[in-house]
């Protein structure tokens, strides 16, 4: 499993939300290039870049500022928010992220989803946010009726095969992820995903590690690094499959 410190962007600034409400908003940098700066030095190997402006508006904001990111450091980087059209999806790439996250428009326009994947189907992720149980979209403002194992289902069958799964609830509240609920998910997710919501400490990560989840690649983590829980060294090396570098 790695570790993706999650950058996400709103005025221009890397900011952390409370359970996705954009009124609860923290400004940890003002810059969000030094902000990833910061985690790629301490040992990030990938970011999780979220374009907040643009999954409220519906079309991408901030590219300019993943052009700088993959412009001026060497990972790989994660981006999503507004990426509601094929031409959106496109510019973001082009700006250099290495995977676009879909969200509102994975659901609601299967045209457009079927028209990603068959261009870049191993560039894809769909994000599954959900908010009381249920699927939220549009920059998590609305909550659907849309239970999350019904959209992966339906997600897997179109040739979906990486997820995000964010339990919006507990994200930014640094109050541990629901470990029953990770696991019932990677019953039903054949793919790989990537779980965020509610990090706060080594332990939580690792009792996801204990899991033992083979389709769990790697868990996304921002406020508890911006406010020093842990380092991403930490993090990393409790991460780390220690049997595969036995085995190395």
């Amino acid at each position: 499993m790695i570790l993706l410190p999650a950058i996400d962007i709103r005025g221009g600034q890397a900011v952390r939300l409370e359970r996705g409400d954009f009124s609860k908003e923290t400004v940890y940098d003002a810059d969000p290039l030094d902000a990833a700066r910061k985690w790629v030095e301490e040992g990030a190997r990938q970011l999780h870049v979220v374009d907040l402006d643009g999954a409220r508006e519906g079309r991408p904001v901030n590219l300019d500022h993943l052009r700088r990111i993959t412009r001026e450091l060497d990972v790989p980087v994660q981006y999503g928010g507004g990426l509601r059209s094929f031409v959106a999806v496109r510019d973001a790439l082009a700006a250099g992220a290495q995977r676009v996250v879909l969200g509102t428009a994975a659901y609601t326009d299967v045209d457009f989803l079927d028209a990603v994947l068959a261009q870049w189907g191993s560039r894809v992720v769909v994000a599954i946010d959900v908010r009381d149980g249920y699927v939220s979209v549009s920059g998590w403002t609305e909550k659907t009726q849309m239970p999350p194992e019904d959209v992966i289902h339906r997600m897997q069958g179109r040739g979906v095969k990486q997820f995000v799964y964010t339990n919006v609830d507990h994200d930014g509240m640094l109050d541990g992820p629901d470990l029953d609920e990770v696991e019932r998910m990677a019953g039903v997710i054949r793919g790989r995903f990537l779980y965020s919501g509610g990090i706060g400490s080594l332990d939580d990560l690792r009792g996801l590690k204990e899991l033992r989840l083979v389709n769990l690649a790697g868990v996304i983590s921002g406020k508890a690094l911006y406010e020093g829980r842990f380092t991403v060294e930490d993090a990393t090396e409790v991460l780390r499959d220690r049997r595969a570098s036995d085995a190395a």
